[in-house]
């Protein structure tokens, strides 16, 4: 198999993981990576012959340029109206390898309510502390990103954070590869999730300063990659293949 088909493989294997973890209202929401070397991207398709995220295979990734414009792909398959999210952050982060756009029900709750993500939580998930801490941001408008001016707009409000969250709409994140970035999706859902249940038993109080800064230190370097490998590895077993 060539890197290219490995790599297409891969962005379909992480949309059927959101999906499988129900982190977008089906059939919406979109991964994509970047094609080394080139000004190109392979992105989950929109269209008539279009798979839900939970059902995506290698034939629903399609071959996109920079503009947005779908260069190789089946019939039936088109770029998503959203691809200018994508275009932009490749344009912008030349780190950036992967990028996904969701849609999880409870993050789009506290930006529709205006309530902060706050840092609940330590040796629980360490990393997800740290996404709370430092690696979000916010894009306020809540319309859909279908244009090359949204797109760069966008890019800006995202600036050089993991994820930002978008006002009644959903989620985007960015990563050195295609594992980081679906992760960091899962984590913010988790982070998500916890602080809503905190708020239905009472008052959630963030965890101390100190605490943060001795965890947050823990996710940096070497011990991060490893937890994020046997992490990967678990939510793909979880797909049953």
């Amino acid at each position: 198999m060539s890197d290219h088909s490995q790599l297409r493989e891969l962005v379909a294997q992480s949309c059927r993981v959101l999906g499988k973890l129900n982190l977008t209202k089906e059939p919406s929401g979109h991964v994509s990576a970047r094609v080394p070397g080139q000004d190109r991207i392979f992105i989950k398709a929109r269209g008539p012959g279009e798979s839900g995220l939970r059902f995506v295979t290698a034939r629903d990734i399609i071959t996109v340029d920079f503009a947005g414009k779908k260069v190789q792909g089946e019939d039936g398959l088109e770029s998503p109206q959203e691809v200018f999210i994508h275009t932009w952050l490749y344009r912008t982060r030349p780190a950036v390898h992967c990028v996904v756009h969701v849609h999880p029900l409870t993050v789009v709750l506290f930006t529709i309510c205006n309530k902060p993500l706050q840092p609940l939580f330590g040796a629980y998930d360490p990393s997800g502390l740290r996404l709370a801490v430092s690696g979000l941001s916010t894009y306020r408008r809540s319309i859909t990103v279908s244009n090359e001016k949204l797109g760069e707009e966008f890019a800006a409000a995202m600036g050089d954070k993991s994820a930002c969250l978008m006002r009644g709409h959903g989620i985007t994140t960015a990563g050195e590869n295609v594992e980081e970035a679906s992760l960091t999706a899962i984590k913010l859902n988790d982070l998500a999730e916890i602080n809503y249940r905190a708020h239905l038993l009472g008052t959630p109080e963030a965890i101390p300063q100190e605490d943060i800064d001795i965890m947050v230190g823990k996710t940096r370097g070497g011990t991060k990659a490893v937890y994020s490998a046997s992490s990967w590895r678990y939510y793909c077993k979880l797909l049953d293949e």
